[in-house]
């Protein structure tokens, strides 16, 4: 649906059918992914639309792309998969020379097009439009704060009800926050000739030019924002970006031929053809324009990536904090064969999550590896009421077995991680109908134990299968002849990242402290991105 800088959306019919809800899905889901590019005489359009394909995996709910041609800032977004929202004539219309995109995972279940993203809102230079990955924890003082600022009356999120609305409105109104600026650092320009295996340092040349309109906004807003964010935003002639003081989400920085682009991930900049130039660091704001690259801080970095990244979020093709994701996995994979033998026939993935780690266990135990599922073309959100009958086929809709290739063999499953049960328990009862005389489930994560605040659906802790039952009563529960987890130990080594990572899903303690009164994600006082 299209949105411009004088007209609003028109409210659409609240589906609020989740993945979980229709198909069984028993896997972690990151909030969304981001995307923005800044390259006069591309076809930025058609650059996001493509790229956006790479990061379809972190959200299958909505995806949106808003274009600036210098005067006018437009915005095209619905409901479904990248390729259920964009057409050839929506593509046309959105010309430029800027252009950020948005794919969206609702973790509360607020499914609902007016919560499609990139967001949109007037600023006393004109207008914005932004995207985000993450999830805040400091929704309620932020609110506050916008309604002590907000005219009387003034609609300053614009019909939405997510903290990616409300950031947009803060930035839209920073003029009117009291006080000074919370945190100030030296600016600093990349250079615009930067090679493949060339880091631009974060601070290396010194911006004597006039900040970018939204850079003054940006610099009173973003230090007073708790919880996570990758930001991707822009007005008519700039781009920003900025991630979290924490870095909880991954954000990177590529270079075009005739310009510049932002990603959640690397395997976006390689579909557009970008070559890497660095992580956007945590605390940092970039900006660019016809100048080249400008950045500021606006906190200290801390560095704690959420480790879910390596284990299942991000596409094994990514790169992130210098770590090959699919290394990572298979290092995963090793470390859980040493550390969880088992004598068995076949390894095989629950596909495709499991698949690096169960070729990393397969290498390291000297077990035969092998496909014993097939996974269906992607199944992905549906606009179709779904009956009782179709949620009852759960596991099938997405997975078949090989019965001639497990039928009776002893099988070590190997999965990224349990969170409810669901998932499993559905695959080793249909492994055991396949004639798989064991079936042995190895996970290359830790029990998941806490929820996450930051921007990855996990349910409620209540819901955690892992927080009230014990290895072998979850063994039990799923049916299988045997359950080992990977330790936090062997997790964290294979990433590579030393302590700078977040763990707090395993171990309840997050980097940073929860605000008092923040809703536990997943239920229905959690406000989603």
């Amino acid at each position: 649906m299209w949105e411009s800088e004088s007209v609003l959306p028109v409210s659409q019919p609240d589906m609020t059918l989740s993945d979980q809800e229709i198909f069984g899905d028993d896997h972690p889901h990151d909030h969304c992914g981001v995307f923005g590019v800044w390259a006069p005489g591309e076809d930025v359009s058609r650059l996001t639309y493509f790229s956006l394909y790479a990061l379809q995996h972190r959200g299958q709910q909505s995806a949106g792309i808003a274009t600036s041609n210098g005067k006018q800032i437009l915005v095209y977004k619905d409901q479904g998969l990248v390729s259920q929202v964009f057409s050839e004539q929506s593509l046309q219309g959105l010309r430029g020379h800027i252009a950020l995109g948005h794919v969206r995972y609702a973790t509360t279940g607020a499914d609902v097009w007016r919560n499609a993203q990139p967001t949109l809102g007037p600023t006393p230079t004109g207008t914005l439009a932004l995207a985000h990955n993450g999830n805040l924890t400091n929704t309620v003082e932020l609110r506050e704060l916008a309604v002590e600022i907000a005219d009387d009356g003034e609609d300053f999120e614009r019909g939405a009800s997510t903290d990616t609305s409300l950031v947009t409105a803060l930035l839209g109104m920073a003029d009117r926050i009291p006080g000074p600026t919370p945190f100030i650092a030296s600016p600093s320009v990349t250079p615009g000739h930067t090679g493949v295996d060339e880091a631009a340092p974060a601070s290396s040349v010194v911006d004597d030019l006039e900040p970018a309109p939204l850079v003054g906004a940006a610099l009173k807003v973003l230090p007073r924002i708790k919880g996570a964010f990758s930001l991707v935003f822009m007005d008519e002639n700039t781009l920003y970006a900025a991630r979290d003081p924490h870095g909880y989400r991954p954000l990177v920085l590529g270079r075009l031929a005739s310009g510049w682009v932002v990603a959640s991930e690397t395997a976006a900049l390689d579909l557009c053809g970008a070559t890497f130039v660095r992580e956007v660091e945590p605390g940092e704001l970039i900006s660019i324009d016809a100048s080249g690259v400008h950045s500021r801080r606006f906190a200290v970095r801390r560095s704690n990536t959420c480790v879910f990244e390596y284990v299942y979020l991000a596409r094994p093709d990514t790169t992130i904090g210098g770590r090959r994701i699919v290394a990572a996995r298979h290092e995963m994979g090793a470390a859980l064969a040493r550390e969880n033998p088992i004598e068995a026939d076949l390894v095989i993935p629950t596909p495709d999550s499991g698949t690096p780690a169960a070729i990393g266990y397969a290498q390291e135990s000297g077990i035969p590896f092998a496909q014993g599922l097939v996974k269906n073309a992607y199944v992905g959100r549906t606009f179709i009421q779904p009956t009782q009958s179709l949620r009852q086929l759960g596991i099938r809709l997405k997975l078949n077995p090989l019965r001639e290739v497990i039928e009776g063999k002893r099988l070590v499953v190997i999965d990224d991680s349990i969170v409810r049960g669901n998932t499993q328990r559905a695959l080793v009862k249909m492994l055991r109908e396949a004639g798989a005389a064991e079936v042995h489930i190895r996970i290359s994560s830790p029990p998941v134990l806490w929820p996450c605040f930051f921007g990855i659906d996990f349910p409620t802790r209540a819901e955690l299968i892992a927080s009230s039952m014990s290895v072998e009563q979850v063994r039990e529960s799923i049916g299988a002849d045997s359950l080992a987890y990977l330790s936090i130990d062997g997790m964290v080594a294979a990433t590579g990242q030393g302590t700078s990572l977040c763990i707090g899903c395993f171990t309840g303690e997050y980097p940073e402290t929860i605000p008092a009164g923040t809703p536990v994600p997943g239920t229905p006082e959690a406000t989603p991105c």
